[in-house]
């Protein structure tokens, strides 16, 4: 799958002139039920970012031909409390957002919540608290509703996917800190406790059914693209020389890749992942034949795999807008991205 070339334009600008994503021609050209929707992903980072989240939304309510948004988690950085207060304000500013908003936690919001600058909380208590904040009606998305298929029925309420036309979209709770393995220091633990480690098996099971289902039931309808969107970067550059060293630190994962691996390989149409976590915009197939993190994780090629990461932390001053195309695009331009620049 060929590479994409990034366009960039401003948010006012999205919304005089209605440009679609410019790689490639088609998903432009083709207009029959086509549709975009945006990501945004760890933001707001601390206190000056916080200042300018209202605003960063209504830029993305300006850009009002999204059928949907996604935030891939953390909702605040890593050296922060994570407060009831903190929370109930976030999701006070999501409520404020005028297209449908899906949201997957990230860490920073629960794993790393041990830490004692973040108030050494436990960080099963903090996932807790995060659903009944922002998934108190599951099955709905914030913002604007838009009914979505959930986990409510196995505790996660988090895990959702739906189809729009003919894309099955599936977002999934992957963590950062290898899945939520990293050990509890900021509360003395030196290792995985029980506790924690029966939450990352329920979750991660959960996490695969998941990922057969979407898979199973995009086959069965003839749906053109399978997309998947979680926080964590599995794939994360700045951890590979150390993963290559010691896969162990990307154990949580490995599951996971396999499992995306064989039902991409499977399906034999385009998948997407789209994630944050590492904050740096990529574009890249991580699992195309002679990819280092192929020998990370043990697995065969998966080139039908394309992987976009979306801007986080300082680097988050833009959202990126995707283009689905319509029916009539070939099934290599199903999908087609641009970063869009906040206002201010």
């Amino acid at each position: 799958m060929p590479s994409k070339t990034i366009k960039t334009t401003t948010a006012a600008a999205v919304l005089a002139l209605g440009l679609l994503a410019s790689q490639p021609a088609t998903a432009a050209d083709s207009t029959s039920d086509a549709f975009t929707f945006g990501v945004i992903g760890d933001i707001p980072y601390g206190d000056a970012e916080i200042a300018k989240f209202p605003a960063r939304i209504q830029d993305i309510n300006a850009d009002k031909d999204l059928k949907f948004v996604t935030h891939v988690g953390d909702i605040k950085n890593g050296s922060s409390v994570c407060s009831d207060e903190y929370f109930t304000d976030i999701r006070t500013q999501f409520d404020t957002f005028e297209h449908p908003l899906v949201f997957t936690p990230g860490d920073n919001e629960w794993v790393d919540c041990h830490r004692t600058n973040n108030g050494a909380y436990n960080p099963l208590e903090r996932l807790d608290k995060l659903r009944e904040v922002f998934f108190n009606e599951p099955g709905k998305t914030l913002g604007a509703t838009m009914p979505v298929k959930s986990q409510e029925n196995l505790g996660l309420p988090e895990n959702v996917r739906f189809n729009q036309n003919r894309v099955a979209f599936s977002v999934l709770n992957i963590q950062g800190s290898n899945n939520a393995l990293q050990p509890w220091s900021g509360l003395g633990e030196t290792t995985a406790t029980p506790e924690q480690l029966a939450e990352v098996e329920h979750r991660t099971d959960a996490v695969l059914d998941q990922i057969r289902d979407t898979f199973a039931d995009a086959e069965r309808r003839n749906d053109r693209a399978v997309v998947l969107m979680t926080q964590a970067d599995m794939f994360d550059p700045s951890l590979l020389n150390a993963a290559t060293a010691n896969p162990e630190i990307m154990s949580g994962f490995r599951g996971i890749v396999q499992a995306i691996i064989e039902e991409t390989n499977g399906f034999d149409r385009p998948v997407y992942l789209i994630n944050g976590d590492s904050h740096v915009f990529a574009e890249n197939q991580p699992l195309a034949e002679g990819s280092p993190w192929l020998d990370v994780y043990g697995q065969p090629a998966a080139d039908d795999l394309q992987r976009i990461t979306v801007d986080g932390s300082a680097n988050a001053t833009n959202y990126v807008r995707f283009t689905v195309a319509g029916n009539s695009t070939d099934s290599a331009g199903v999908l087609s991205w641009e970063k869009v620049p906040f206002s201010s």
